[in-house]
C-alpha cells in the first residue's frame, strides 16, 4: 500500500502551513480550563476563523488523507484543538454525513462547521459498563415524536452543548444490538437536566445527564428505526479511527520535550530512562505509520474509517500512558507539583483505556473481526 501523499495532497500541506504561520499569531489568549463558556466561545471562534479560510469542513468533506495532513499540520504548528467542538466536529459530523439524510446534513452539518453550534456524546451510561448495547435509556414513540426517558454518564461537553448525539432503545423485546436508535436530542429540551463531573485531572468536561420524559422529534433520528448500533459503529470508527490522529503528533512532541528535560536535569544518565524513551520513539513512529495505513484503507471504503481504529486505539491508549509514566520518572519528586509540565497529562491519560471504548472491548473486536476468532 502506498502511504505517501499525491503532488495535490502536498501542495494542500503548503498552503495551510502558510497560512497556519500567518494566522496563529494573531490569536486571542486562551480562556482559564476551568472556564466553560469561555472555552466554548474560543473554540468556535477558532472554528470560524478555519471556516472563513475555507479549511472548516476538511473533517468529513475532503479525502482521509487530507484530513490526516490537517491534522497533522494544525498539531504541528500549536493551533487551537478543537475542544468543545470536538464531538460535533469528529464524531457527530462525520456520522451526519455518512448516514443522515440531506434535510439532517443541511440542518446540522453548516453550524458545525461555522462554530455555531456544540455537541455532546449520550452514549455510556452508569449501568451499562462497558458493555453500551446494554442501555436502558428508553424511547416510546408518541406521533412524530420520541419521549425519552433515562440517564447518561461521562456525557463530553454538555454542559456548553447545543446538541446531543444520543443512543436510545426503542424496542424493549428486540435483541440488545437491535432495538437502538440514534438520536440528536436538543440540550434545552424541558426535562435534560445536566450535572457536572469533576476528572481526576480536576476538569469538567464530563457530565451526567437525566433524561425525564424529553420529546424529540422522529426527525431528528439518524438512520432507521432500531438501526442505531449499526449507525454507532460508523460513529465509533471516526472516534477511534481519526479522532486522536492529532494527539499522536502532540506525543510525538512531548516525548521530545521529556528527553531534553532528562539531558538537563541529569536523568539521561540512567540507561533505563534511556531504553524507554527509545522505545516510545519507535512506538510512536508505529502508530503514526498505522494511522497512515488507516487512513489509506479508508480511501479505498469510501471514507469511513474500517477496524483498523481498534488495533491503534487499543496500543495508543496504553503508549500514552507509558508516555506519562516515564515523564513521572524523568520528574522525580516533581511528578507530585500540579504546576510541573505533563502532571495533569498523566492523570488524563488513566481514562485512555476506558475511553472511546475499553480496551477489553478493543481486543474483542479485534479478536472477532480482524482474526476471526469466535466470539465469547
Amino acid at each position: 500500500m502506498d502511504l505517501s501523499c499525491t503532488p495535490e495532497e502536498e501542495a494542500f500541506r503548503a498552503r495551510l502551513r502558510e497560512w497556519l504561520a500567518k494566522t496563529l499569531p494573531s490569536l486571542p489568549p486562551q480562556p482559564s480550563p476551568d472556564d466553560w463558556p469561555g472555552r466554548r466561545a474560543y473554540d468556535l471562534g477558532w472554528q470560524r476563523t478555519l471556516y472563513d479560510a475555507g479549511y472548516a469542513d476538511v473533517h468529513w468533506d475532503a479525502s482521509p488523507t487530507t484530513r490526516l495532513i490537517f491534522l497533522e499540520e494544525t498539531e504541528k504548528a500549536g493551533a487551537p484543538y478543537v475542544g468543545a467542538g470536538f464531538v460535533g466536529l469528529l464524531h457527530a459530523g462525520p456520522t451526519i454525513a455518512a448516514e443522515g439524510t440531506a434535510a439532517q446534513r443541511e440542518r446540522w452539518l453548516p453550524p458545525i462547521l461555522r462554530g455555531e453550534e456544540v455537541w455532546c456524546q449520550g452514549f455510556s451510561e452508569p449501568d451499562a459498563g462497558s458493555d453500551l448495547a446494554s442501555l436502558r435509556t428508553r424511547a416510546r414513540r408518541d406521533g412524530d415524536e420520541y419521549v425519552v426517558s433515562g440517564s447518561k454518564i461521562w456525557t463530553s461537553h454538555a454542559e456548553v452543548a447545543d446538541w446531543c448525539e444520543l443512543l436510545v432503545r426503542t424496542d424493549a423485546s428486540a435483541p440488545k444490538h437491535r432495538g437502538i436508535s440514534w438520536l440528536a436530542m436538543p440540550m434545552d429540551a424541558p426535562g435534560v437536566t445536566v450535572r457536572p463531573l469533576r476528572t481526576l485531572a480536576g476538569s469538567t468536561e464530563f457530565a451526567e445527564v437525566f433524561l425525564d420524559d424529553v420529546r424529540v422529534p422522529v426527525a431528528n433520528r439518524v438512520g432507521e428505526e432500531n438501526d442505531g448500533w449499526r449507525v454507532t459503529m460508523v460513529t465509533l470508527s471516526f472516534e477511534r479511527g481519526t479522532a486522536f490522529v492529532g494527539e499522536v503528533v502532540a506525543c510525538r512532541r512531548v516525548l521530545g520535550e521529556i528527553a531534553r528535560e532528562a539531558r538537563a536535569n541529569g536523568r539521561w544518565d540512567d540507561p533505563g530512562v534511556r531504553r524507554r524513551l527509545g522505545r516510545l520513539n519507535a512506538e510512536f513512529r508505529a502508530l503514526w505509520r498505522l494511522t497512515q495505513w488507516n487512513v489509506s484503507a479508508a480511501e479505498v471504503s469510501g471514507g469511513v474509517p474500517g477496524v483498523g481504529g481498534s488495533v491503534f486505539k487499543l496500543r495508543y491508549s496504553r503508549v500514552r500512558q507509558e508516555l506519562y509514566e516515564v515523564a513521572a520518572e524523568v520528574l522525580g519528586a516533581g511528578a507530585l507539583d500540579l504546576g510541573r509540565p505533563w502532571v495533569l497529562d498523566r492523570l488524563s491519560s488513566l481514562s485512555y483505556t476506558i475511553a472511546a471504548g475499553t480496551s477489553e472491548i478493543q481486543r474483542n473486536i479485534v479478536g472477532e473481526r480482524i482474526l476471526g476468532l469466535p466470539k465469547g
